[in-house]
C-alpha cells in the first residue's frame, strides 16, 4: 500500500477536501492509497469544507484537525503533498524514499461558497491527476494540473508554481 499525506497549516480546510477527494479517486481508480492529512497546528474542520464536498458525496462530518504526531507512523509515507505555503515552510525532514510536492492552493476561508466550490474544483483535478499518475506508474505532477483561479471575490495573489 502506497501512503499520501496531506499537509496544511491548521488541517482544517484544503488538506481536509484534498484527503476526502484523494481518498475518492483512489477508490474510483482501484489503487491501493492510504491517505491522510494533518496540519502544523490543529484547530477544527471548517463547516464549509464539509458543506461542499457534502455536495459531492464525500462525508467529512466524522473528520478531526489533527497535526503530524496524531498520524499512525508520521515518518513513513512514500508522498507528502503540501497544499499551502505556510505548510510548505514548516514541512519536516523525511528520508529520501519520501516524494514531496507542493500545491499551493489558495485559503477558501473567509471567502464565498462559490470560492469555497472552486477550491475544492481545482484540489479534485489535481489529486485525480495524482492519482491516476500512480495507478499508470508515471512520475506524480510537479505541479499544477489546471490554472488555480479563483473568484473575483476576494483577489490573491497567483501562486508560485513547482517545477
Amino acid at each position: 500500500m502506497t501512503r499520501l499525506l496531506i499537509l496544511c497549516t491548521h488541517n482544517s480546510a484544503r488538506s481536509q477536501m484534498a484527503e476526502g477527494l484523494a481518498r475518492r479517486a483512489a477508490q474510483a481508480l482501484d489503487v491501493d492509497l492510504e491517505v491522510h492529512s494533518a496540519g502544523t497546528e490543529a484547530t477544527r474542520v471548517k463547516e464549509q469544507a464539509m458543506t461542499v464536498l457534502g455536495e459531492l458525496g464525500i462525508d467529512l462530518s466524522q473528520h478531526t484537525s489533527k497535526t503530524l504526531f496524531d498520524l499512525p507512523d508520521p515518518w513513513n509515507f512514500e508522498y507528502v503533498v503540501t497544499v499551502c505555503d505556510r505548510a510548505a515552510e514548516a514541512c519536516p525532514a523525511y528520508p529520501a524514499k519520501t516524494t514531496i510536492r507542493h500545491y499551493p492552493f489558495v485559503d477558501p476561508s473567509g471567502g464565498s461558497l462559490e470560492r469555497w466550490r472552486t477550491v475544492r474544483d481545482q484540489l479534485q483535478v489535481q489529486f485525480q491527476a495524482f492519482v491516476q499518475a500512480l495507478k499508470e506508474g508515471r512520475p506524480v505532477p510537479e505541479g499544477y494540473e489546471v490554472s488555480p483561479a479563483v473568484p473575483a471575490d476576494q483577489p490573491h495573489p497567483e501562486p508560485h508554481r513547482a517545477g
